[in-house]
């Protein structure tokens, strides 16, 4: 049974979930057998994955504000749920340059509201707080960061990413110390892609609105170097971590990295377009005729995940190159018609887990025991 078993009628409250982030996770829940509820936004862009998989009618959908503090406590108290992923935010480093006070509200705030909607909820056994790799104070040394490492950031939304850590951690020290109190993670991701993503600023949807279009591809840093992982990376690492805090939540609570192996942890933004044209058949890049102007982002970023491969047993399945290959296949085959969302995320969904189970990994394997850590 995958993740133990753990999820099979399991109440699940994901904020967040219209996004791309949120919308794979719910749709991964639900095969797994959660009663899933979802406070959000409206989905952010046209297309999106939400509708295209029809999750408005597979869960129960709430569009909502993270900012509207008494809304959000009365739905996660009406939820009765025993788990909360937390993803709504404000995503975009260059949005929060044009929208800061929205960025800081959002991410800062929002995550405050939530934490004070689960000190209301006595159901609620574990939290888990989705931040982002750009919570560190980004020295851009080259050595890949650490949990322990301090948060920090540049641009508001780096900051606003760090400042939700430290909120996070200050309300588990405080308000969730007690016996009984819900436990409480907050998990850093690298630079995810996979299908579904139509964000603006995104080096994979940026590729397929050129590609679609028949246009040249505008790639603004090609030699910025992120920890490149497909989007089912973290969350599997954000479900494993959530399986084991239902069963023991006090020995997993903190922060945690879940980011690409480390022979395969930095990339050039170049090296991830020239694969995704490649696996296109078809296209060119080219730098802006006039980056003057552009906001400060950051050069060099790496995660250190040792203490998820020791301590949870989760490790990276698919490297940057199988990343890239399975997101643009699932562009390519939903932009020519050949396949709908549902089926290209299910495909993945089972061709990712069938490789787990490949590799060994506890959380995919049948036996219970050895899914927890135990065997």
């Amino acid at each position: 049974m995958t993740f133990g078993g753990a999820y099979a009628g399991r109440r699940v409250f994901v904020t967040g979930h219209t996004g791309f982030k949120g919308a794979w996770l719910s749709s991964w829940l639900l095969g797994l057998g959660a009663d899933v509820t979802g406070y959000a936004l409206d989905p952010p862009t046209e297309p999106n994955l939400f509708d295209a998989l029809g999750l408005d009618e597979r869960m129960h959908h709430i569009v909502a504000d993270v900012r509207d503090c008494d809304r959000l406590t009365g739905e996660v108290a009406a939820a009765q749920p025993s788990l909360v992923f937390h993803l709504a935010a404000q995503p975009l480093v260059r949005l929060s340059y044009a929208e800061p006070r929205l960025t800081i509200e959002t991410n800062v705030m929002g995550t405050v509201n939530l934490l004070d909607a689960v000190r209301a909820c006595d159901s609620v056994a574990a939290v888990v707080v989705i931040t982002s790799d750009k919570c560190y104070r980004n020295l851009e040394t080259g050595r890949a960061y650490r949990e322990e490492d301090a948060v920090g950031g540049r641009d508001p939304y780096s900051a606003s990413k760090g400042c939700t850590e430290l909120v996070t951690d200050a309300y588990r020290l405080s308000f969730f110390a007690g016996e009984g109190a819900a436990a409480v993670a907050s998990v850093r991701a690298g630079n995810v892609i996979g299908g579904g993503d139509w964000a603006p600023d995104r080096i994979v949807p940026d590729c397929v609105r050129a590609l679609t279009a028949d246009e040249t591809v505008v790639v603004r840093n090609p030699d910025a170097v992120r920890p490149w992982q497909h989007v089912l990376e973290p969350l599997a690492g954000y479900l494993r971590l959530g399986a084991l805090m239902l069963d023991d939540g006090r020995a997993y609570q903190g922060p945690w990295n879940f980011g690409p192996a480390d022979g395969d942890a930095a990339r050039p933004v170049r090296w991830v377009v020239d694969r995704f044209l490649e696996e296109w058949g078809t296209g060119s890049w080219a730098p802006p005729l006039d980056s003057a102007g552009e906001p400060h982002e950051a050069h060099l970023l790496g995660l250190d995940s040792a203490k998820a491969r020791e301590r949870l047993a989760w490790a990276p399945v698919w490297d940057a190159a199988t990343a890239v290959r399975h997101t643009a296949v699932w562009y390519r085959e939903y932009a020519h018609a050949a396949a709908k969302a549902p089926d290209l995320v299910e495909r993945q969904l089972q061709a990712y887990e069938e490789d787990a189970r490949a590799a060994g990994l506890a959380w995919a394997v049948a036996d219970e025991n050895a899914a927890r850590g135990r065997g």
